[in-house]
């Protein structure tokens, strides 16, 4: 009996794998052309798949905290940029400006809802103000971006419980007062900072943006963690319901280009080292390479408070000591332009003619034994804060280390930070006298690099440089009307600054993109938009 009975079981089992792996075999089939989403299946065909990553900091999915341009999919502002940057109406269908140029008023539109289909009122772009000025939320951006209208600097220091610039006329009409007249004021208001929000759903709990009531062309519907996010297109959008359907976002899903060339995803970024590849116009996926430059600068932040970079020739010498060519030919492999000031090509204020510190280890050494610090020798041990996991030195830090050294004789040591809290702990000040920076234009204007970055006092002004010529200069560009003299103000800071050096310039990023021939309508923009908006699937 105990032999039949094993051979029985033996069937049995034979017979439920059997059955299992058909089922399996049905699911899998299904699976590779559909995904269930809240009990729902959905047409892959139907939906525009991309990769991506979580962060582990809910500051990050606030529009009123994060450090990045925000989910312009699921929420939106009064104003934005269209693919070719221009400013265009959102939520405010119109706007008037009084005779001095400081009190806008913003037309609502009718039709504007939030997610759960309530209508769009002033009140609830006074409260996400109001609230993004909080003192208790402690935004890095609200100043910077929200900081023009009268009372947003009182309510963020804690001196006042509104924001006084601001006033609901009606339901639809709100009134806003800034400071001075200043023609990039409504650019501003693009960022994720003046993003519209629901109370309601700020007030579900700490975990509301998870399942966001936005006011943008798509709802999220779905976020499962490290595995995906999905968003269904708003059939109620005020501008008019999206083409795609189905936004599918796979978090930690793989390499992009691997994804890309199975299948997985409809279109994937390029890394540097992959770029020579899709380059070449032999590859058979060259056609689908969408390249450009950045409206971004890369750079090396000298804390000016801190010892030795509170001596301008110390700045001086360690920028003077970067071989910026090499450094782009060897560490990125030849994959970004040379920056040898703030503004990134493309910007308005941007100059070919602008001469930066140049490559020069001899003059750079020099420079260091006229500080104050009187060489190397005198120099403190200085950290270099970066992103980063452990111990591991990536190769681009490595190879600034290494040039210092070589050309100053200057030991760097490198600390590195949790990539998901490197921003909150660099805008706190818990970071060595050098560290990594970087700034993309939110906005195409040139007041958004020096004014934002550099002036005295500012928000982004993270390494603490401070130059009275300098502020007197960008405070007269804020309120000059005319286009020409306005440029030529911009173009004077950037020389004040390139000689300053509170900032080692070294690239402009170059950025590539691989689509899907099935996918129109992509255009890659230097500046973050919801592109998805304006792109639809043909033939997929």
């Amino acid at each position: 009996m105990k032999n039949i009975r094993n051979i029985s079981l033996f069937i049995l089992a034979l017979m439920v794998a059997t059955l299992g792996a058909s089922a399996a075999d049905n699911a899998s089939a299904l699976d590779k052309n559909h995904i269930q989403v809240n009990g729902m299946q959905i047409p892959l065909n139907q939906a525009l798949v991309l990769s991506g990553g979580e962060s582990s900091n809910p500051r990050e999915y606030d529009p009123a905290t994060t450090h990045s341009s925000g989910d312009k999919l699921v929420f939106s502002g009064l104003v934005s940029l269209d693919p070719n940057l221009n400013l265009t109406p959102d939520i405010a269908e119109t706007w008037d400006l009084s005779a001095d140029g400081t009190v806008y008023t913003f037309h609502l539109r009718e039709n504007a809802r939030f997610h759960d289909g309530r209508a769009v009122t002033a009140q609830d772009v006074i409260y996400s103000w109001e609230r993004a000025a909080s003192p208790d939320l402690q935004s890095d951006t609200v100043i910077t971006y929200l900081g023009d209208i009268v009372g947003v600097k009182e309510k963020f220091s804690g001196k006042a419980s509104t924001i006084s610039g601001l006033q609901a006329i009606d339901d639809l009409t709100l009134q806003v007062t800034i400071d001075a007249s200043k023609p990039y004021f409504l650019l501003k208001l693009t960022y994720a900072t003046a993003f519209v929000l629901d109370e309601q759903n700020i007030n579900e709990g700490t975990n509301w943006y998870r399942t966001p009531n936005g006011t943008g062309p798509f709802r999220l519907t779905e976020w499962k963690k490290a595995e995906r996010i999905v968003y269904e297109r708003n059939e109620d959008f005020y501008l008019g319901a999206p083409s795609i359907p189905f936004v599918v976002v796979n978090l930690y899903a793989g390499g992009d280009v691997q994804l890309y060339e199975t299948g997985d995803v409809d279109m994937a970024g390029v890394g540097i080292y992959d770029a020579d590849r899709f380059l070449s116009p032999e590859e058979p996926m060259h056609a689908e390479l969408v390249g450009g430059v950045g409206l971004c600068t890369n750079y090396v932040v000298f804390d000016t408070t801190q010892p030795p970079f509170d001596d301008v020739k110390v700045r001086q010498a360690f920028t003077m000591a970067f071989n910026r060519e090499q450094y782009i030919d060897v560490v990125l492999n030849g994959q970004a332009l040379p920056a040898n000031g703030l503004y990134p090509p493309g910007l308005p204020g941007f100059t070919y003619d602008l001469e930066g510190l140049p490559y020069d280890p001899a003059r750079a050494k020099q420079l260091l034994a006229e500080s104050k610090y009187g060489g190397a020798e005198g120099l403190p041990k200085i950290f270099f804060t970066t992103a980063g996991v452990g111990s591991y030195i990536g190769p681009d830090i490595s190879a600034l280390a290494q040039m210092w050294q070589l050309n100053l004789g200057v030991t760097i040591t490198v600390e590195n930070i949790e990539f998901d809290h490197y921003f909150d702990q660099i805008y706190s000040g818990n970071h060595g006298q050098l560290f990594d920076g970087g700034w993309c234009a939110d906005y195409p204007d040139p007041e958004n690099f020096a004014d934002v970055l550099l002036h005295s006092g500012a928000q982004q002004n993270l390494g603490q440089y401070s130059n009275p010529e300098l502020d007197a200069l960008l405070e007269a560009a804020r309120v000059e009307k005319d286009v020409t003299k306005r440029m030529e103000m911009y173009q004077e800071a950037q020389r004040i600054i390139v000689n300053d050096a509170p900032l080692m310039f070294s690239t402009h990023a170059l950025g590539y993109e691989l689509v899907k021939p099935y996918v129109k309508g992509y255009v890659k923009t230097p500046i973050a938009i919801p592109i998805e908006r304006y792109m639809w699937l043909e033939g997929k």
